[in-house]
């Protein structure tokens, strides 16, 4: 496969319109045109840093370890409220890197003591207006032992998680259903295509 070459811009101005927990800039900028000439534009970029999420399995019981927690943007938009997902989280700004919050945020949501994990993408959700990239992780856990504690959050940050063992199984049909966020169907297809006979009923 041939490498695209990027297309060449120039930043003129960056202006931040809001900053609370995400930041909102308006930037403009200057674009070649095919005909030899320059064109401005103006886009908003939204940035509130990037994260990590890994989705753990037991491969002898078949099942994911995954989390149930309140999204208030797919409520606002007539979705249900209350979003089943793979772990994830923001990487700290203090030099953490995606694998230790991957680690840091299973504990956490999940109770889970991680150890081998895979990396499978360092993804954008939706490069055209945000600036987050997600690394994605797949975990084998053995549940009798990888489940220290009962996770949930963190209650300092108003965390209410609820903590779901799913069978694989049903894993896919949500996939197929068309059910499951972005992150947390991208993690399902990858561990289907790698270990499909997991996700067998019965």
């Amino acid at each position: 496969m041939t490498d695209s070459p990027r297309a060449p811009f120039a930043v003129v101005s960056r202006e931040t319109v809001w900053a609370g927990f995400c930041r909102i800039e308006k930037i403009a900028f200057d674009r070649p045109t095919a005909d030899g000439g320059t064109r401005r534009q103006i886009f908003e970029v939204e940035s509130h840093g990037h994260a990590a999420a890994v989705l753990a399995y037991d491969p002898a019981r078949r099942e994911a370890v995954l989390v149930r927690q309140l999204r208030l943007p797919q409520g606002l938009d007539g979705d249900d409220p209350m979003s089943l997902e793979i772990i994830a989280g923001l990487i700290d700004g203090d030099g953490e890197g995606p694998e230790a919050t991957a680690r840091r945020e299973a504990h956490e949501e999940a109770g889970l003591e991680l150890s081998h994990i895979e990396l499978v993408a360092a993804t954008r959700p939706s490069p055209a207006l945000v600036s987050e990239k997600v690394w994605i992780y797949l975990a084998e856990v053995d549940l009798a032992i990888a489940r220290v504690a009962d996770g949930g959050g963190l209650a300092h940050e108003g965390e209410e998680i609820e903590v779901v063992i799913l069978p694989l199984a049903d894993l896919a049909v949500l996939a197929d259903e068309g059910l499951l966020d972005l992150k947390t169907l991208f993690a399902a297809q990858t561990l289907r295509l790698r270990r499909p006979e997991l996700f067998a009923a019965g």
